[in-house]
Order: C-alpha cells, then sequence, then structure tokens
C-alpha cells in the first residue's frame, strides 16, 4: 500500500472488507481544509468539550493560525457528501521542517520545551489535531492513516517525529495511573526528552513504580498514545494542562528510524509478503 503523498493529488483508495469506501491524501484546498476543521470542532469541541479563541461556533470550525502552515492528511469516505463537509472522516496535521520557516516556533511549544529536539539536528515533524470520526473508531482508519504516515516520513526523510497526545479531562487523581506508568516505563532517552513547561505542568510520577499495575494502567491510555508506544515512540517528562481543551497533554516522540522498521515488518506480516 504505497501512495504519493508529497504530491496533493495523488490518493489512495482502500476497500477493507466490510468498510466504507476510503480514500487517504494531502488536503488540496480550502474546501479540505474546512472540512478537516470541521471534523475537529466536532470531535474536540462537541463530543470532547473543548472551548477557547481558536473554537468558531457559528461556523462549527476548529482551527488555529498555524493551519495554513500545515499539510493535513486526510481520511476521506466517497459515500458522504462533500458539498456538507461530511466526506473527511479522519485527519491529522503534519509540518514538515521546511515548513517551520514561516511560523517560527512549533505549536507543541506553547506546552513544552523542545529544546533537545530543535539542537539536534534531525529533520523533525510535528504532529497534531488527530482525530477519527466517532462511527468509524476501532475499524480500518487508524491503522489507514497510520500507513500513509509512514509513507510520508520515508518520503522526507523525517527522523524524529513529535507532538503533543491527549487524555481526556484535566483531573490528576483519574489519570494517575496511565501518567506513572508511561512515565516509569515510557520515558524518552535524554537526547529526544522534551519537558512540559512549568505554568501547567503535572508531574507524571503520580505512583511509584512498584505501584503502577502495567496491564490496567495500560487499558486507560488512549487508543493513539497506545500506538505510538507499540511502535517503539516514547513520552516527554511531564504532562500539560489543557483546560480550554479539557485535556492533559502527553508529548510523544518517536525516532523514525525505529518506528519505520516496525512499521514496514508490521505492514510486510498484515499482507502476507514476507516471502
Amino acid at each position: 500500500m504505497v501512495s504519493d503523498l508529497g504530491n496533493p493529488s495523488a490518493a489512495m483508495t482502500v476497500l477493507p472488507a466490510g468498510e466504507p469506501v476510503l480514500t487517504l491524501r494531502l488536503a488540496r484546498d480550502a474546501r479540505d481544509l474546512r472540512a478537516a476543521q470541521r471534523l475537529r470542532y466536532e470531535v474536540f469541541v462537541e463530543e470532547l468539550g473543548a472551548s477557547g479563541p481558536f473554537v468558531d461556533h457559528d461556523a462549527r470550525l476548529e482551527r488555529d493560525e498555524f493551519d495554513a502552515h500545515f499539510d493535513h492528511l486526510l481520511l476521506i469516505d466517497s459515500r458522504r457528501d462533500p458539498d456538507r463537509l461530511r466526506d473527511v472522516v479522519g485527519a491529522y496535521r503534519l509540518l514538515p521542517p521546511e515548513r517551520l520557516v514561516g511560523i517560527g516556533h512549533y505549536y507543541s511549544e506553547r506546552e513544552f520545551d523542545l529544546s533537545r529536539l530543535k539542537s539536534s539536528g534531525r529533520r523533525l515533524l510535528e504532529l497534531g489535531r488527530s482525530c477519527v470520526r466517532k462511527d468509524i473508531r476501532g475499524g480500518a482508519a487508524m491503522f489507514l492513516m497510520w500507513n500513509a504516515l509512514a509513507d510520508y516520513v520515508i518520503e522526507r526523510r523525517i527522523e524524529v517525529m513529535f507532538g503533543a497526545a491527549s487524555f481526556h479531562g484535566t483531573d490528576a487523581a483519574s489519570l494517575a495511573k496511565p501518567l506513572s506508568l508511561l512515565h516509569h516505563f515510557h520515558l524518552a532517552p535524554e537526547d529526544l526528552r522534551v519537558t512540559a513547561r512549568p505554568e501547567h505542568r503535572l508531574d507524571m510520577n503520580l505512583l511509584p513504580a512498584g505501584q503502577v499495575d502495567r496491564a490496567a494502567a495500560m487499558a486507560g491510555v488512549p487508543a493513539l498514545i497506545k500506538a505510538y508506544l507499540r511502535l517503539g515512540g516514547h513520552v516527554g517528562d511531564g504532562a500539560w494542562t489543557d483546560r480550554a481543551f479539557n485535556t492533559t497533554d502527553v508529548c510523544l516522540v518517536m525516532d523514525t528510524a525505529q518506528m519505520s522498521a516496525r512499521h514496514r515488518d508490521f505492514y510486510i506480516r498484515k499482507n502476507g509478503r514476507d516471502g
């Protein structure tokens, strides 16, 4: 399953058994971007309770000034009405290193100190705003988006990808087990270890390692974070409490050489191409 995601017009159509006809491509125009922002509004605002200056309730869009600089990876259901912005059922925004010049700083820097990543000299990709429409979660959607993301990473020679990922809610006590699990067993190596900024920092070392039931704690980790961990990803030091979005954010960091190898092995097994 290969797509030239470097070409915004290129598309990859996938027909998994029993699933809608799905197409993966980068956003091409303002309509595509609005459809992604509408999906983000439905997921982050209507479903998860986000608010703040970036939310346009009248237009039912979740957007910010960074959107114009990112690539937007879209999962499109061809059976849904594009005129009503219903066709985009998954979205992921991606900032390759060349685009940073136009912004001056990463979106994640409002929450995390990225000094170690920025001084590493490696090609960085910032990820964010990952979401999938509620009625197709748990199927092939996230797997397809991960395959396309891996293609994007390989085509652009990305060495490290990173970005904030969220737990729903801001109650530290209810998140103590999964956050402690991440701190004790999935902390990034020092050369890639970003740190949460002090203003809204939450120490993730909430329980001693010996008190963490790893299986029970992992059950409380969101699916996106689990996917990163399975592919060899890590988290930074400390979480960030984002009350506007009603989330507790951790910064995921992944050395993509490891991710690419694991992804390739998984994909070959998945498709029976191990001969």
